[in-house]
This record gives C-alpha cells, structure tokens and sequence, in this order.
C-alpha cells in the first residue's frame, strides 16, 4: 500500500474501523496470522455482531461504488489474483461473503450439514463473462446472506468454529463475520490499484 491514504481507505477507516484494523495487521505470514488473532480478539466479544454487520453493510457500499466506478472494459482486465480477470475476482469475492458467514452461522447454530466436511476449498473464480448487472446482482446476495448470517451468529460469537481455512486455520464464529470484510478489503485495494492505473494510461 502507498504512503498516502486512498480515498476508499479514509472513507472505511472511518465508517468500519475494526475490519480495516484487522486488514493492516493482517498478513499471510506467520506473524501477521498472530497480530490477526490478537485483533480480532479486541474486537469480537458477546454483543459484537451488530456492529460488525453495519461495518460490512459500508464494506459493501464501497464495493459497489468501486465495482461502478470501473470503465466496462475493465471487467476484463486481469483482476489482481492468479489468472483471473476483475468479473472473475469480483464475483469470487461475493461468493467468500456469503460462504464464510453462513458456514461459521451454522455451525453457530449447531446445524452444520453432518455430510460436509469443515474445510474451505481453494478460491473459485466467477464467470470470466459476467456482467455488471450480474456483479451487482452477486453483491445483494452476499448483503443478503451475511444479514442471514449475523442472525444465527449473535449470542455465540466467542464459539470455536469448526470451520477450517487452509491458511488461517480455526476461528471463532464471530471472528469469521469480520474476516469476511478483510478479504473484501484485500479485493478493494486490488481494484482501485487496476482504477488508478487505467486513469493514468495514455490510452484511457
């Protein structure tokens, strides 16, 4: 990240500062998975829920306005992880917000699916030919089910969730409602990098 703060960053900072607290201590190194831990234990406790959901309702009004910002041929461009594009890396983001929460919701509510095994499976990307409309369509959805989520969360935010993410490991269910909005911010920086770059092009 550069030394100066983007405008999207002030505006969350602001408006969600415990899912950017835990986004700048949080690597995927050793000690970042630490400072991680050591945040999201200041910042989830009983009764935490929410407030952590009206910080992920201004996550994703920022999402959207990033998402409407972007000239249309963008959606094409490369999205900033592996070899997606930005509609596939878009809609992979929806999808890690409505999955993470409801996953960590039913295990909250003790109706995890006995046929599922708690493992995150490895990052899928969306459509590579996905619209705006369908982009938007995904993020409603998402909103959706994290306000789905929260519900079943709230009153078990300090249990140990059987959840299991490859690199993070185990996290109690209401870490897990505010991790959502740190991979949300790891996808917001990336495009507002592919934003600014395209602005400074000669071409644009």
């Amino acid at each position: 990240m550069s030394a100066a703060t983007p405008d999207w960053l002030t505006r969350l900072e602001a408006e969600a500062p415990d899912v950017v607290g835990c986004w700048r201590a949080f690597d995927w190194s050793l000690a970042g998975l630490r400072s991680l831990r050591r945040e999201l234990r200041a910042r989830v406790g009983p009764g935490s829920v929410p407030r952590i959901l009206e910080q992920q309702e201004v996550v994703a009004d920022e999402l959207e306005r990033v998402l409407l910002g972007l000239p249309a041929p963008l959606l094409r461009a490369p999205g900033g992880e592996e070899d997606w594009n930005v509609a596939q890396a878009f809609a992979h983001t929806t999808a890690a917000r409505r999955f993470l929460a409801t996953w960590a919701s039913w295990d909250a509510a003790g109706t995890w699916p006995e046929d599922r095994a708690p493992v995150v499976t490895p990052s899928v990307p969306g459509a590579p030919d996905a619209s705006l409309d369908d982009l938007l369509a995904l993020l409603n959805k998402s909103r959706q089910a994290l306000r789905s989520a929260a519900g079943r969360i709230e009153g078990s935010e300090l249990n140990r969730c059987r959840l299991d993410h490859p690199l993070v490991g185990h996290l109690r269910c209401g870490d897990w409602l505010l991790f959502v909005g740190i991979h949300d911010l790891m996808h917001l920086e990336q495009l507002d990098a592919l934003r600014r770059a395209h602005e400074d092009s000669p071409d644009a």
